[in-house]
């Protein structure tokens, strides 16, 4: 007749004691009295074993970064990244509010206008972008972008600042530790990410093998998590350490009087080498880079003069003659857009409940014309104004029996890429200044700015803009 065993029989046949000190004390049956408590003095050496070995790795990292004395500046330290810190914290958050509120403006609860249709409850602060002022756009998008190209010299400032944090060692203490590791990853990893490809884009240089509104939409949501737990983490920190100061006067400490902070820190020196820069210089030169590189874009969201000087834009460069003198991001040929599409035979078709309704350009001529001072602004943060004349968009939504209440769906010629067809909202379709444009100051349009007809819309961003309109669709306000 067999025995049954309980589970704590099942375990190994032999099982080694210790000692308090860790040495082997006998090998002893399960069965034998007193073999209850073997798992629990096990257990304890288990721990204190594992405890020594954190310590021992504690205090042997590998050699280079991971090592404090490697990093030598006398100038890092708490006080100065406190400083740099400050300044990211009030120019990130702007960057982060005209960020949302750029994906904001491309109404992406209209049918057809949303890239990113898996946002889910990332989008939970969208609202109807408004038409008034018309500027709106080009000064929320512009901030973004020339306020981000600002900020660059301040990034890596700040990321050489505390640089030895990068490097911490053990890289993770506990829980807590390896939280502030992540959201760290989070911020720094999205913040380059965001950087990168959005100085990339303001150069029309598409260099990444995906869309960039909807990786740029997803990377800022990782970099807002990971800056939001940052902050919630750092803040008061950062309070901290400026209210201590740096530890020598910031005005008066010539370089060679230049010490590190006096404070204990993973950020400062243990080792420092001569000092080479005070404080003062460090972030007098941080400054001044990031005045010159905005000197060098804020002409492509200015109007004349200032826009002349403009050595960041180079998509603002002989894209036109006369009146259409002015930048453009999609040429008629990069669009496929043949002078046989746009020629004699074009027709504007306008559908509404009215049936469908063919318009040459004389026949858009020669109804009431309107003439509105719009700015077209863009993603990559260039914007323009100038004199636009045209058919009303709402009289064209009467035309077609439409009514006040109704919206209007726009598609181009354009041979693929985006932005080919745009649903515009209730309040774009019927605002006085919604224009389906013909001349520009005066003048026709040219191939490359949209001939022989295009949209241009108060306060929206240009790719919403339509150029080479073939046909507009009445669509019920309420669907």
């Amino acid at each position: 007749m067999s025995t049954l065993r309980s589970p704590q029989q099942k375990r190994s046949e032999l099982t080694v004691h210790t000692t308090a000190a860790g040495d082997y004390e006998s090998v002893r049956h399960p069965y034998e009295p007193g073999f209850e408590e073997a798992p629990e003095r096990a257990t304890r050496c288990d721990g204190r074993m594992v405890n020594e070995v954190l310590q021992w790795v504690d205090g042997h990292p590998p050699p280079g970064p991971f090592r404090r004395r490697f990093w030598r500046s006398p100038v890092r330290g708490p006080w100065l990244t406190a400083v740099l810190g400050s300044v990211l914290l009030a120019g990130l958050t702007v960057m982060i509010v005209t960020g949302l509120l750029s994906y904001a403006a491309y109404d992406p609860l209209l049918p057809g206008n949303d890239a990113t249709p898996a946002h889910g409850l990332l989008g939970f602060y969208l609202f109807d972008w408004p038409t008034g002022p018309s500027w709106l756009y080009r000064v929320t998008q512009g901030t973004h972008v020339a306020l981000g190209i600002a900020l660059v010299p301040l990034v890596l400032a700040k990321l050489w600042s505390v640089i030895p944090k990068l490097f911490e060692w053990p890289p993770v203490r506990s829980i807590a530790h390896s939280l502030e590791r992540l959201t760290l990853l989070m911020l720094v990893g999205g913040l380059l990410f965001e950087f990168v490809t959005g100085l990339l884009n303001s150069q029309l240089d598409y260099l990444f093998p995906f869309f960039f509104y909807t990786a740029h939409f997803y990377g800022a949501w990782v970099f807002i998590g990971g800056f939001v737990g940052h902050v919630l983490v750092k803040f008061p920190v950062m309070v901290r350490s400026l209210r201590r100061g740096p530890g020598q006067s910031f005005r008066r400490t010539s370089v060679a009087d230049t010490r590190p902070e006096p404070v204990e820190s993973e950020l400062v020196a243990t080792a420092p080498a001569p000092p080479t820069a005070s404080r003062r210089g460090v972030l007098g030169f941080v400054g001044l880079s990031s005045l010159v590189l905005l000197g060098t874009y804020i002409g492509s969201v200015l109007d004349d003069p200032l826009r002349r000087l403009t050595l960041f834009g180079p998509h603002d460069r002989g894209n036109g003659v006369g009146a259409n003198d002015f930048p453009v991001n999609k040429t008629a040929a990069t669009a496929g857009v043949t002078p046989a599409m746009t020629g004699a035979a074009w027709r504007l078709e306008l559908v509404g409940p009215a049936g469908t309704t063919r318009l040459s350009r004389e026949d858009l001529l020669a109804l009431a014309q309107h003439t509105h001072y719009l700015p077209i602004a863009c993603v990559e943060g260039w914007s323009i104004g100038k004199t636009w004349t045209g058919v009303r968009l709402a009289d064209l939504v009467a035309r077609a029996g439409g009514r006040p209440t109704d919206r209007l769906f726009v598609e181009s010629m354009q041979n693929g890429g985006g932005f080919g067809a745009v649903s515009l909202s209730v309040d774009q379709s019927q605002a006085e200044q919604s224009l389906l444009a013909l001349k520009v100051e005066g003048e026709d349009i040219s191939p490359d700015h949209g001939f022989p007809a295009r949209t241009i819309i108060p306060a929206a961003p240009g790719v919403h803009c339509t150029k080479w309109v073939k046909r507009i669709t009445v669509i019920d306000g309420g669907a």
